[in-house]
């Protein structure tokens, strides 16, 4: 009966190693599974489409030029792109001011306006539906789009022209 007993009691915490040492493993294993992104810069469509990553910038199509416009990670920009996928937006834009160009986009986008002090390459939204792009300085309440790349501010006057003219926004 001992040796019966024994080997019971080995066949018992054989299974209780295992079943432990199982269930650790198991539960290690969940530990180190990244956890689901829930904004929209990150999920991948389950469908197998491509990502839904965050578009880091927007072309500007002016007089047979072509600004590229780093944008502000907002609610704002997001409404933007998801307008741009659908199809480019043109908007005439008219002199304001010796310091600016802006014009109506037709629509209105979330707004997070705030006082800044703008400067040349700073492309703003005013009134939440209006698109400004500064080639001087203002300060007012915008909800900051984004900022023409650096290179292109030096000849933004130029490049923009005096009076009306046609912007041509899109991200492709």
């Amino acid at each position: 009966m001992n040796k019966n007993m024994v080997l019971i009691i080995m066949i018992l915490m054989i299974i209780f190693v295992v079943g432990i040492g199982g269930y650790w493993l198991f539960f290690q294993d969940k530990k180190t599974e990244k956890p689901i992104d829930s904004t929209n810069s990150n999920i991948e469509n389950l469908e197998g489409e491509e990502s839904n990553h965050m578009i880091e910038s927007m072309k500007i199509k002016v007089n047979n030029q072509v600004l590229t416009v780093q944008l502000e990670q907002n609610d704002t920009t997001q409404a933007l792109i998801e307008k741009l996928k659908e199809e480019d937006i043109p908007v005439h834009a008219r002199e304001y001011g010796n310091f600016e160009k802006v014009g109506s986009l037709g629509f209105s986008l979330p707004t997070n306006d705030t006082n800044i002090k703008t400067k040349p390459g700073d492309v703003m939204l005013y009134q939440g539906n209006q698109i400004t792009i500064f080639y001087g300085t203002n300060t007012w309440d915008y909800t900051k789009i984004g900022e023409i790349k650096r290179e292109e501010q030096n000849q933004l006057k130029t490049i923009l022209g005096s009076g009306d003219v046609t912007l041509v926004l899109s991200i492709y």
